[in-house]
């Protein structure tokens, strides 16, 4: 801390400030500059971290401080009121809908359990951002199962990438270490597939992921773990898991934003943006303690209630689905210009009353006229037209935990994560001291 403090000290002494001064110019100059060389230059011999599956040097001071002092400074803790509020809500979901909310049963198509495991098992650890679907996948698997024989992943990774359709997607070298290093997880132990980690850890999953976990440069971390381990007992793939109520909500955008907005996790200050966040240190930090706050709601839940979900990540679909993509999503509403019709769409580039298109087939023009929040908006029931998830609710069900009309609610967003590899990552941002220059690129 004193290495902060210092230099905001020696900012001032330098430029002869005091902090009731007026800034000339030249002083601006210097602060800015001051600012620049803190946050955003190294040195020789700066020192290096191990992080992310690599060493690399320090980004700046800044990033030694932040690396030292980023838990301290957000100081996220659960508040156990609000989380005892939202399993109140969901017990409500659960009551009216049983199960359904809390499963994801994906089109598989008429693959095997084995082939099932298989496939979700080499495209759980890359990530997609929404562009495939497993159905896109095992329509693959159908055509050519040898496309996901392990031995032939483990020895042409390039190959495999290149049958999945996925040569135009970023970060090409990343893609094939984790697709190479997946199937030597699995070569190791002798295994031929998958689905034969199950029983080679006797069932319990939580073994499982410690050894996954352990197999660096794989691409699979706590979440892509926890999701995949959930698809595969909610697929029925694996039977009678042992410590399944071990696995967490596997936290995203939308579950995180859900945790801050409702209040079950604080912090200290509000998030800072990624330009600060060196490295990602706080969004593994939220990340995790979002995990934590969704198991302190399930663990409330089923102490209270006793219910059918039997682990925190099956809480993953509704929270992320249902609240975080449609309930807590800003949206803008449209009005027609000329018979004025009202409508909510998913995106601000539309020109066109829908409504007239579908009813009439006509292009009559319409524009956005305010963007809201569902459960802050006046017209609740355009927002909630559109969900097709759980379409007899027409409010959000964590209204009363949240609650968004109340002076102190904030619609707090959740972090976002600067890749340290590919072409907008840290590591082509460097620059020396005195140098100039540096910085992300587009």
């Amino acid at each position: 801390m004193n290495n902060f403090t210092e230099f905001f000290k020696s900012i001032l002494k330098e430029a002869n400030l005091s902090l009731t001064q007026d800034l000339t110019l030249e002083n601006i100059r210097f602060i800015i500059s001051k600012i620049n060389e803190y946050f955003y230059t190294n040195y020789p011999d700066i020192g290096t971290v191990k992080i992310l599956d690599g060493e690399f040097e320090y980004f700046s001071e800044f990033h030694k401080f932040w690396e030292k002092y980023h838990d301290k400074i957000l100081s996220p803790e659960i508040d156990k009121n609000k989380a005892n509020l939202m399993a109140d809500a969901i017990y409500e979901i659960y009551k009216k809908y049983d199960m359904q909310p809390f499963i994801e049963l994906y089109d598989t198509g008429n693959l095997s359990k084995e082939a099932i495991c298989q496939v979700r098992f080499f495209t759980a650890n890359q990530d997609f951002r929404g562009s495939r679907k497993f159905i896109d996948f095992a329509e693959i698997y159908e055509e050519d199962p040898s496309i996901f024989d392990t031995k032939y992943i483990y020895e042409s990774p390039e190959k495999f990438l290149s049958d999945l359709k996925l040569g135009n997607l970023s970060q090409t070298d990343k893609r094939i270490s984790y697709a190479k290093n997946a199937a030597e997880s699995i070569l190791s132990l002798k295994l031929e597939n998958a689905f034969e980690l199950f029983e080679y850890f006797k069932r319990d999953v939580v073994k499982l992921k410690e050894y996954l976990l352990s197999k660096q440069g794989s691409g699979f971390g706590n979440k892509k773990i926890d999701m995949f381990i959930r698809d595969m007992v909610i697929l029925n793939v694996w039977k009678n898991p042992i410590n399944f109520d071990k696995i967490d909500v596997a936290s995203d955008i939308n579950t995180i934003k859900v945790a801050l907005r409702s209040g079950i996790l604080k912090t200290q200050i509000p998030l800072v943006s990624s330009f600060l966040d060196v490295f990602c240190y706080q969004y593994e930090l939220i990340d995790k303690y979002t995990a934590k706050a969704y198991r302190t709601v399930w663990e409330i839940l089923q102490r209270k209630y006793n219910t059918k979900i039997s682990s925190p990540c099956l809480l993953d679909y509704l929270i992320y689905r249902v609240i975080g993509k449609i309930f807590c999503k800003t949206l803008p509403v449209f009005e027609c210009e000329v018979k004025k019709h009202r409508f909510v769409w998913s995106s601000s580039n539309n020109k066109t009353c829908q409504i007239c298109y579908s009813n009439e087939k006509v292009k009559n023009p319409a524009k956005v006229i305010f963007k809201a929040l569902p459960c802050q908006a006046e017209n609740k029931e355009l927002f909630f037209s559109k969900n097709k998830f759980l379409p007899e609710l027409k409010a959000c069900p964590f209204e009363n935990v949240c609650q968004p009309h109340s002076e102190n609610f904030k619609k707090f967003n959740p972090p976002k994560s600067i890749s340290i590899l590919g072409r907008t990552g840290w590591t082509t941002a460097y620059t020396r001291k005195g140098e100039g220059g540096g910085g992300l690129m587009a």
